[in-house]
């Protein structure tokens, strides 16, 4: 399958080399975690000859022996280099049984450079600090940018209609192999369902699917409509669904610890402070979208600005929804010291494409 070279998230795992941190490569299913990590590791063979390079693939049978926490810190342990730079890659890790007790014995040593990716239900940002006695660093990774769709699309010059179908087809680059949008819905769907009816269910021994499953279809219908868990709650209710406030905001935070969809605050641009209540949610790709719920109830301007805060996200910046006076603002993006305020104007064309402009002015 066609491949291209994730400069962005390559540039930064290179800019940890060598540094004391657990390197953890964090994001949503078939995001290509994998893929990066082999990339890097390319990096490492190719340009440093003292590059003692320890990797373990739990998806590899080869590895069925180790998958236990002793087995594998033994086996790491035994290859170890004492005249080379000691570089340990563990991909899968959840598949080890008591993994974090081996990562952190082998922390604990300081010779060895620690990588690991997993499933994003058993590294989760929430559960990190437990996992992991000593210092860890996240490289989280999203779905395709609509730049490296181009990229991966290069003979096609024509950015409008690359554009028109990166919004249906999203990031999820596994589906880019199906020649019909049939196959191709189907790949993304199957993400999906493994994400909410596995991985979810297994994490958190979850016994209502129905109910999870309506409220992530709620938020993929509603994405950038201010929400809370109350509202929500209220609306199932009224189609005779039976759950509660405190249940869907649960269920709301699972999805979102799983990446499939980003909780944005309300920020109060006058006031410089964060709002409490009626946050936005926006699904983690567009595809995602497209491919559960197709065409119905489509708002393409909403779904455009889906894609702005996915990219304002993938770039790096903490992003809020502003506030001003009585008025909403798109969103706030901070990064240290900058600050930008975005405020979206869509023009509707004809076949309802779209040309889309961002005003923002740099505080």
């Amino acid at each position: 399958m066609k491949t291209i070279e994730r400069e962005r998230y390559l540039e930064r795992i290179k800019g940890l080399k060598d540094t004391p941190d657990i390197k953890i490569i964090t994001g949503i299913r078939r995001a290509g975690k994998s893929n990066l990590m082999q990339c890097y590791i390319d990096y490492l063979r190719n340009n440093f000859e003292d590059a003692n390079i320890i990797y373990i693939d739990y998806m590899d049978l080869e590895f069925e022996e180790i998958k236990e926490y002793h087995a594998l810190h033994k086996y790491v342990e035994d290859r170890y280099d004492n005249n080379k730079k000691n570089y340990v890659f563990v991909d899968e890790v959840q598949m080890c049984e008591g993994f974090e007790l081996a990562i952190n014995s082998l922390y604990a040593k300081k010779k060895y450079d620690i990588y690991i990716t997993g499933s994003n239900a058993f590294l989760l940002s929430a559960d990190l600090a437990t996992l992991f006695t000593g210092r860890y660093i996240q490289i989280h990774m999203f779905p395709f940018s609509f730049k490296e769709y181009c990229e991966f699309y290069k003979e096609e010059n024509d950015k409008d209609k690359l554009f028109d179908e990166y919004f249906f087809k999203g990031g999820l680059s596994g589906s880019y192999a199906y020649n019909t949008e049939l196959d191709r819905v189907a790949y993304i769907t199957e993400v999906y369902e493994t994400i909410v009816n596995r991985d979810l269910i297994q994490k958190y021994k979850l016994t209502d699917m129905q109910v999870m499953r309506q409220i992530s279809e709620f938020l993929m219908d509603n994405i950038s409509d201010l929400t809370s868990p109350n509202k929500v709650s209220d609306i199932l209710i009224s189609n005779n669904t039976n759950t509660n406030h405190v249940t869907v905001g649960k269920y709301i935070k699972y999805l979102c610890n799983a990446f499939v969809f980003y909780n944005i605050k309300r920020y109060d641009i006058r006031g410089k402070k964060y709002l409490e209540t009626l946050d936005k949610f926006y699904i983690c790709d567009t595809g995602m979208r497209y491919a559960i719920l197709g065409n119905r109830n489509m708002d393409y301007g909403r779904a455009y600005e889906n894609i702005v805060c996915i990219e304002l996200l993938r770039r790096g910046y903490n992003v809020y929804v502003g506030k001003l006076y009585n008025k909403e603002v798109d969103f706030v993006a901070m990064k240290g010291n900058e600050k930008y305020i975005y405020r979206l104007v869509i023009i509707y064309r004809m076949k309802k494409h779209l040309k889309e402009s961002i005003h923002h002015c740099y505080k």
